[in-house]
């Protein structure tokens, strides 16, 4: 089966375009990169041809205007192409609590991206009103952008971030998630995955920056939020029907940093 990965050169995409080769589909690596643009249309035809299914994992800047413009044009031209293709299913990635996050009030943390979600919300609306059969997958954060959450939260040593729950998990996990909805029926709706394990915003840093050697020190502050948005123990935690993923956080931590 031609399988089409958008952003197939990306962390997620290139995972999953390996997983889906091993399992012996035709996956195929779509992006700048080769020669791609989902914003203009430019080479959709010819690397859509004879796919029987699209996954969508390319992203966008926190920027609100670029994220609005980026998600929805891309995502029109994506399905009208697709469309003209004959492609069956249109599986794209999303990220879970996108309709929370949304609608979050900014926190006393860094500038808020509450904009880059409600691109993401207007992104799935517009795959649930298209024609092509489509599931989208809401994934939790990944263990590979904790150091960024951190970087993100830091005031000179300081890392202040709000103690809530997390269920964070390895980009591995994120692209076997993937490579099962790609591979199955359209569900024509949302698929929740997650990390193995729930951990406190705070603790997970202070795992990451502890592996890394790094000296910071992270202070629990709940008017913090998380990317500039007040969040509470709901926001980031999937749903208990949720698929998870079999990675644990101290086993991506003792692998090598390359293989991270």
């Amino acid at each position: 089966m031609k399988i089409v990965v958008i952003g197939g050169t990306g962390l997620i995409g290139s995972r999953l375009v390996k997983q889906l080769q091993e399992q012996g589909h035709q996956a195929v690596a779509a992006s700048l990169d080769t020669g791609v643009n989902t914003l203009t249309g430019q080479g959709l035809a010819e690397v859509l041809q004879g796919a029987s299914v699209v996954v969508d994992v390319s992203n966008s800047s926190f920027d609100e205007t670029a994220a609005m413009n980026f998600f929805t044009t891309s995502t029109r031209n994506l399905l009208k192409y697709e469309a003209a293709a004959g492609v069956k299913h249109h599986v794209a990635l999303s990220v879970v609590g996108t309709d929370r996050l949304a609608e979050r009030k900014p926190s006393d943390g860094p500038r808020s991206v509450r904009g880059y979600f409600r691109a993401k919300l207007a992104q799935e609306r517009l795959i649930e009103e298209g024609a092509i059969p489509y599931s989208i997958v809401h994934a939790t954060q990944f263990f590979e952008f904790v150091k960024g959450i951190a970087d993100t939260a830091t005031d000179g040593s300081t890392v202040r971030v709000a103690p809530v729950l997390i269920q964070p998990m390895a980009a591995d996990d994120v692209a076997r998630a993937l490579a099962r909805v790609a591979t199955g029926k359209p569900v024509r709706g949302i698929v929740e995955v997650g990390g193995p394990q729930q951990f406190r915003l705070d603790d997970l840093i202070r795992q990451d920056l502890r592996a890394r050697h790094d000296s910071r020190q992270v202070v629990a502050d709940s008017r913090a939020g998380y990317y500039g948005l007040e969040v509470d123990d709901q926001t980031l935690v999937p749903a208990r029907d949720a698929r998870l993923g079999q990675v644990t956080f101290d086993h991506w931590l003792g692998q090598p940093a390359l293989a991270r």
